[in-house]
């Protein structure tokens, strides 16, 4: 469950958005890591400690339509359903890039298509199978990044015979740590929280644990640490090996991405080949994670009445297959807009998940806030703090929103967001609401009570 997690978590948002977020705030980018690691993990833990006393389906929606009311439910599930979409979309697109790294004769949408029947394949089969697979992905992307900090670590500390150590000198080298001003680091989270995303997993999966109560406990603890100890000493090595104005260069470009460069700095032949399948697993394995979750997420939808009946539909190894087929349809659109030439897209992509995502965060957090003044016991282990944690958690959310005000691309996702946010309520008040059947969502409950 953990490496699910992190297979979603550890994707483009690294490899490729972490150049976006150097070049607004330098070398101080590393302190909008840590703090988006501390907002992350406020989240992480709520979900953890409610997912563990219900392991229901629906994860963190079914909880809030029990704990807020059927309607925000509805709104917090379809919301992240549309970023399980556009994330899966991104990734795999990034997949189809770097395919043409090396085959530049395929197209951008025959790679897209190769990759997408690829992580359809893997979530059509069983839930066991699936899990298999992508711990076996997610655990390659892990190591590749532990063996990238320790290198790291020797090349900024130790150095090479032909390549003095340069220490933390870098850091400060070019206009100071941070050149563009304190306020860049707060902007930066804009960017940063996207690769965050993907924590929600531990509470989707939990409905599908063998033991709910034990694996979302060392799960939802192992998982928050692990990403800011990755993200945190990833980005600081980056930075201390190369100048941060040439890392924010990177773009979507993998031969120039900060981790290229420093691999080729170890003078090792074939180095950015390397890179490049490493950066390919971690997309597919990311792309593979949303696919799982927008499915299961459109699967409780339609069992709660929300969605077209017909998407609650499940194989007899309990796959719900319509939820993965109509998901999959949502990556043509993602994927044609992501090829079709408008510069920038990659980064606008990024900041609608953000500005999705961040809403959905919000949500769970208010739903934890709910479900601790009920006084629920049974929790397999408690958030630290509590509530004020989650209300701090909270205030952090809003500060990432509020980047809406200073960046274009936060703009242009709340001109997307904000209405399709009014078209999910007018369906609500329409159709949906009358459609609801309190009793399914009970029905979700009595089936965790029985798991436990």
């Amino acid at each position: 469950m953990a490496m699910i997690a992190m297979g979603s978590a550890l994707g483009t948002g690294l490899f490729l958005g972490s150049g976006e977020a150097i070049g607004i705030a330098g070398p101080a980018v590393i302190i909008s890591f840590a703090l988006g690691s501390l907002i992350a993990a406020t989240i992480a833990l709520s979900m953890g400690e409610m997912a563990s006393r219900h392991p229901v389906r629906g994860g963190f929606g079914t909880l809030a339509a029990h704990y807020l009311s059927p309607f925000w439910g509805y709104i917090t599930r379809w919301l992240y359903w549309i970023v399980t979409v556009c994330v899966t979309g991104a990734e795999l697109v990034a997949c189809a890039a770097y395919l043409a790294y090396w085959v530049p004769a395929i197209p951008i949408w025959a790679g897209i298509l190769i990759f997408a029947a690829v992580i359809i394949a893997i979530n059509l089969s069983s839930v066991g199978s699936f899990g298999i697979v992508e711990f076996f992905l997610s655990s390659i992307k892990v190591i590749a990044v532990f063996a990238f900090i320790l290198v790291g670590a020797v090349l900024v500390f130790f150095g090479l015979p032909d390549a003095p150590a340069p220490g933390l000198s870098r850091l400060t080298a070019d206009g100071g740590f941070a050149p563009n001003g304190w306020a860049a680091v707060w902007i930066a989270l804009s960017v940063v929280m996207f690769s965050f995303g993907g924590i929600e997993l531990l509470s989707i999966t939990a409905a599908e644990a063998k033991d709910p109560a034990r694996s979302i406990r060392t799960a939802a603890r192992t998982t928050i640490v692990r990403l800011a100890f990755f993200y945190v000493f990833c980005i600081g090595f980056v930075l201390c090996l190369v100048p941060w104005r040439t890392a924010a260069g990177s773009g979507e470009d993998v031969a120039t991405s900060p981790f290229v460069m420093v691999f080729d700095q170890l003078g090792i032949p074939g180095a950015a080949h390397i890179t490049n399948l490493l950066v390919l697993i971690a997309a597919l394995s990311a792309a593979n994670a949303n696919l799982y979750a927008g499915s299961r997420m459109l699967h409780s939808l339609a069992s709660d009445g929300l969605a077209p009946r017909f998407a609650a539909h499940t194989t007899a190894h309990r796959v719900p297959v319509v939820g993965i087929a109509l998901s999959s349809a949502g990556l043509l659109g993602a994927a044609l807009l992501a090829f079709s030439g408008v510069g920038g897209v990659f980064g606008y992509m990024m900041s609608l998940v953000v500005f999705a995502v961040i809403l959905v965060w919000a949500l769970i957090l208010c739903t934890y806030i709910a479900f601790r003044r009920r006084g629920i016991s049974g929790a397999t282990f408690r958030m630290p703090g509590g509530v004020p944690t989650a209300i701090v958690g909270l205030i952090g959310l809003v500060a990432v929103f509020a980047t809406i005000a200073v960046r274009p691309s936060m703009q242009v996702a709340a001109m997307v967001g904000v209405p399709a946010v009014l078209v999910a309520v007018v369906l609500y008040v329409a159709v949906a609401r009358r459609r609801m059947d309190p009793a399914d969502i009970e029905e979700a409950f009595a089936e965790a009570e029985s798991m436990r």
